[in-house]
């Protein structure tokens, strides 16, 4: 039973609500307990809500969010075609270097059928003789 009243698990990211309530004054007890825990044991958590506390218009705040949300997104949906284009290009070539492979050992295989064919021919040659 004592684990449902945990808020927020050790590690865990408190949500966006957690935290509002938190800067408002507003967060119940257990919230209050379980965030300040973490800002404790962790210093990027405290810096973050140093930071939220410097706000003092939500709104403000809200657009800042918004704003990174959206130059984040943007990152990292670069990174994703950029990775996809890299990746789709190695793959024709490899493709090409399998085809080739795959013509040389079949070139190779005739060469040495058609030698031997020859071998076998001379060899019927000289026994006639």
């Amino acid at each position: 039973m004592s684990d449902l009243k945990k808020i927020l698990d050790q590690g865990s990211e408190p949500n966006e609500e957690a935290l509002r309530r938190y800067l408002e004054g507003t967060a119940s007890e257990e919230e209050r307990f379980a965030i300040e825990n973490q800002m404790a044991d962790e210093d990027f958590m405290n810096d973050a809500v140093e930071g939220l506390q410097n706000f003092k218009n939500q709104h403000q705040m809200q657009d800042y969010v918004n704003q990174i949300n959206k130059e984040l997104h943007k990152q990292t949906n670069k990174k994703k075609r950029r990775r996809l284009k890299r990746h789709m290009e190695d793959q024709n070539w490899t493709l090409i270097s399998v085809i080739l492979i795959i013509i040389l050992c079949i070139l190779g295989y005739f060469v040495i059928h058609l030698t031997e064919q020859q071998h076998k021919k001379e060899n019927q040659i000289e026994q006639k003789k």
